[in-house]
């Protein structure tokens, strides 16, 4: 179907794709959706991406890329809502989507459970495919230590589209098993699409310029964390993990990320720094703009995923496409990207000793591999890749949806 202009409707309702990474509900979903669509946009397929008006002031449509727009409709208060809060306003923001609706489209393309609620009604309405992206799966979450909890409404949707979209898609082959062994979701009708990262964007720069322009010592060892301030992430027990190397008298843990310093997770982390006595060790940079995050990389001698449940790890990639290693939980797609003892590790069981000895590895390593080396293992992870992947996917769904034919299989890139 790729000869084909497909028209598709992405939905991202609750998380908008050109949203401040970093604060709560915006990461990496909202890379995925934004690289994605431009891609395929790049090669003349028309894409309207919906998502939540949080504020008056943005125009309704918003001509982000070529052959991409972004849609924003009413469902709600103005600002940040509840995600549990937003539910009951779905079928305003339904509405809002029929009356705009001025394309007929190909398919529907939703991501997370919100979006999915909407495809699904839309799917009915409209009589065209539902394909329905899980980002993390809430039973998995719920199964998690270090979770918030997930409420019981998010498992029941989440249940109910595995069963009911034209196809389900999932980032790794782990997250496939999570949705056959909690929701009882057929195999067959789940595709695996990895995520990509932007190589032209997350590619080695010079570290000594680097540090210099981001204000480090260039004797010092520096641990980087990037993500949002929340618990599944693990910040807590990599602050741990450098309290364990203490006696790296030049050690730095700079962690980007969160909503700004006076939040409360934020206030959290700086107080068990105190706690474990490494305040003067940890940098809290805030919320950087994607754009300014690779000189961050590559100052780094080595990235740290200290989560406790990743559907990928999309930070992992920009860190090894940047040139730099990753010490990682065994989350995600870590054990299939990662090198051990090459581009990075893999920590068996997440404690805060197993990362400590992870970063020691690599903050003294005499000999490390070199920037374009660790950033050779990534290069099939490019967007396009991934939008030749996706698109694939769009085309066994039509084939289906028409023709009655399979739509079946699942495309990995490794």
């Amino acid at each position: 179907m790729e000869a084909e202009q497909l028209r598709i409707a992405m939905l991202s309702i609750h998380s908008s794709p050109v949203g401040e990474l970093g604060t709560k509900d915006t990461g990496g979903m909202s890379v995925y959706v934004r690289e994605l669509a431009r891609e395929l946009g790049k090669r003349g397929h028309f894409i309207d991406i919906f998502t939540r008006l949080k504020d008056t002031r943005q125009d309704q449509i918003a001509e982000l890329y070529e052959n991409v727009r972004l849609i924003h409709l009413g469902a709600g208060n103005n600002g940040h809502m509840n995600k549990l809060a937003l539910y009951a306003h779905l079928d305003d923001f339904f509405k809002e989507l029929e009356e705009f609706s001025d394309r007929k489209y190909d398919l529907i393309h939703s991501h997370y459970w919100l979006s999915g609620r909407v495809g699904n009604w839309a799917q009915e309405r409209w009589q065209v495919p539902h394909v329905f992206m899980f980002h993390t799966v809430g039973a998995v979450k719920n199964s998690t230590a270090g979770s918030e909890k997930e409420p019981e409404l998010r498992t029941a949707i989440e249940k109910y589209l595995a069963g009911n979209c034209s196809r389900i898609l999932v980032a790794t082959d782990k997250e496939r098993d999570h949705l056959i062994h909690h929701y009882g979701a057929s195999p067959e009708t789940i595709g695996v699409v990895p995520c990509g990262v932007n190589l032209d964007l997350f590619r080695p720069l010079d570290k000594a310029t680097s540090r210099q322009q981001l204000g480090f010592s260039q004797d010092e060892s520096i641990v980087l964390f990037v993500g949002r301030f929340a618990p599944l992430k693990g910040i807590d027990r990599l602050m741990a993990a450098v309290a364990y190397l203490k006696d790296y008298q030049k050690l730095r843990l700079v962690i980007v990320g969160g909503d700004g310093l006076s939040t409360p997770e934020s206030q959290n982390l700086q107080r068990l720094s105190r706690e474990l006595g490494i305040q003067d060790s940890v940098t809290f940079v805030g919320r950087v703009e994607q754009d300014n995050l690779p000189p961050y990389y590559s100052a780094a001698d080595a990235l740290v995923v200290p989560s406790h449940y990743e559907s990928f790890g999309l930070v992992a990639l920009e860190a090894l496409a940047s040139g730099t290693p990753v010490v990682a939980t065994k989350v995600g797609a870590m054990e299939s990207i990662l090198r051990d003892g090459e581009t990075g590790h893999v920590v068996e069981n997440g404690s805060s000793r197993l990362l400590a000895n992870g970063i020691e590895t690599f903050i003294s390593r005499p000999h490390p591999p070199s920037a374009d080396a660790i950033r050779s293992t990534v290069l099939r992870f490019s967007w396009a890749n991934v939008a030749s992947a996706m698109l694939d996917e769009y085309g066994a769904v039509l084939r289906h949806y028409h023709f009655g034919t399979c739509c079946c299989g699942n495309v990995s890139m490794g």
